[in-house]
């Protein structure tokens, strides 16, 4: 399995955008899961974000929320998330970061967590809520076992900051393109295109993808235009919550359609 800046960096040399999809795990189901992101990498989603459902998901927007709050009330459990990537790794070559609220790391062990997403193949970690000054474990921990490590850098973000999420992260910078929770948005912020200045000023060989409200296949396109990926998730849960795996095979086919 190529790393997750393998591919962004293969990518590039080709002339190519790269589209990184999310699906929260075991949604609605294990299984219906399993395949809707087997699906989802077969058809044309570079590298997968495959979210732990998870209690108070702050970040979230409605329709994710929606679907991680029923995924835990058929009743997956944190543990899973290894049994899905192991399940993954052995139908398709898409590396896989597990998107993750630090709280539920901590309950399972930071080493732990890491160990078992190692060894079930996963890439590594996005951390939407963990800033780089409290992950002295992790950084070490990851350091150790070779996993990639996504940080996020927002708007309202420091030039400071930005600075040390660019040296630190592995695969690439997480650049927030507006302010708020996720979900599919018309028009994407301005906003979005600073950020990933800061990223290039703080380090200029680092990896910087856009995510939130990227909706379109136009979008991704544009966003590859002066970013190295595009995150999508809130349309690919909606096409699956709507019209199932064939839904969802048209959208993704759809979003990277444009290479």
């Amino acid at each position: 399995m190529s790393s997750v800046a393998q591919i962004i960096k293969s990518n590039k040399q080709q002339g190519r955008k790269t589209l990184i999809g999310y699906f929260p795990a075991g949604f609605p189901t294990f299984d219906e899961s399993l395949e809707a992101c087997v699906t989802m990498c077969n058809s044309g989603v570079d590298i997968l974000e495959l979210g732990v459902p998870y209690s108070d998901p702050v970040m979230d927007g409605p329709v994710i929320q929606e679907a991680t709050e029923i995924a835990l009330a058929n009743g997956f459990k944190l543990r899973q998330v290894f049994d899905l990537v192991a399940e993954l790794t052995k139908r398709v070559s898409t590396p896989i970061l597990v998107m993750t609220y630090w709280n539920p790391v901590i309950q399972y062990g930071v080493r732990k967590f890491a160990e078992d997403l190692k060894a079930a193949g996963g890439s590594g970690l996005i951390t939407p809520d963990l800033i780089v000054d409290e992950a002295g474990t992790w950084l070490t921990v990851s350091d150790e076992l070779g996993l990639e490590r996504v940080f996020l850098a927002t708007p309202s973000s420091s030039q400071e900051r930005v600075n040390r999420v660019a040296e630190v992260s592995r695969g690439f910078v997480y650049a927030v393109s507006t302010m708020g929770i996720t979900g599919a948005r018309e028009d994407l912020d301005a906003a979005a295109r600073q950020v990933v200045a800061k990223v290039r000023s703080a380090k200029p060989e680092q990896n910087v993808a856009v995510g939130i409200g990227i909706s379109t296949a136009a979008q991704v396109a544009e966003v590859n235009t002066y970013a190295d990926g595009a995150i999508v998730g809130s349309v690919f849960v909606r096409s699956y919550r709507e019209g199932g795996i064939s839904a969802l095979a048209s959208v993704t086919r759809e979003l990277s359609s444009q290479n």
